[in-house]
């Protein structure tokens, strides 16, 4: 999807301005693969493109519907118990890929922090920040700072359980978990047009957590 020049971002949708994601369910239960379609065909996707291989889901979107998206696929094949691991890569404004070609002069496009309900179920993440700084960014020199200001916010949030080598450890309710991962991506990409974000969740784990 090629963007007309001149195209100012507030005028884009989120499929044209890149916002989406890719992740990848893994469960581990013998019965893995009906418990996998089961979650993804049983989430409401009728606001978005979304797109499953034999190795990972594309969903393209808003932000809160891929978001809640996400927590329904996620929360749906962990509900019965197996242990379950998601590796989920969000990204929005991206400079150029199979979907979105981004022309130049277009900046960050300002988005709404999201709201999720809850889940019912606990997850704990490894969550990593990338603001992908370039010729599409204005006023951001420093890459560390808006990650500071997201971990920061992530302690206000009250998902913040501390700090592992490249990663944040987040825990909480799924959603609240994915809402903090979220918004920080979200208040990033007002300043800086193509940012990621990364979370390894891990929900129902016979690991004893400790912390």
């Amino acid at each position: 999807m090629t963007v007309p020049t001149n195209t100012p971002a507030e005028s884009m949708t989120p499929q044209e301005y890149g916002v989406g994601a890719r992740f990848t369910v893994s469960v581990y239960d013998s019965d893995y693969v009906s418990i996998i379609l089961g979650a993804l065909r049983e989430a409401d996707a009728s606001a978005l493109t979304v797109e499953t291989n034999d190795i990972s889901t594309f969903v393209t979107g808003a932000e809160a519907d891929v978001l809640g998206y996400i927590r329904d696929v996620v929360a749906g094949a962990a509900r019965g118990g197996a242990h379950v691991s998601a590796s989920i890569l969000l990204s929005r404004g991206c400079p150029g890929e199979l979907q979105c070609e981004l022309p130049p002069g277009v900046f960050a496009l300002a988005a709404d922090p999201i709201s999720l309900e809850p889940a019912g179920i606990r997850a704990r993440a490894h969550w990593s920040l990338y603001p992908l700084l370039d010729a599409g960014s204005e006023g951001v020199s420093n890459h560390m700072a808006p990650i500071y200001a997201a971990v920061e916010r992530a302690k206000e949030d009250g998902a913040y359980s501390g700090s592992d080598h490249y990663a944040t450890r987040l825990d909480g309710d799924l959603a609240a978990v994915l809402q903090t991962a979220t918004n920080a991506w979200i208040a990033v990409g007002r300043e800086v047009q193509h940012v990621t974000t990364h979370l390894t969740v891990s929900l129902n784990s016979p690991t004893t957590i400790t912390d």
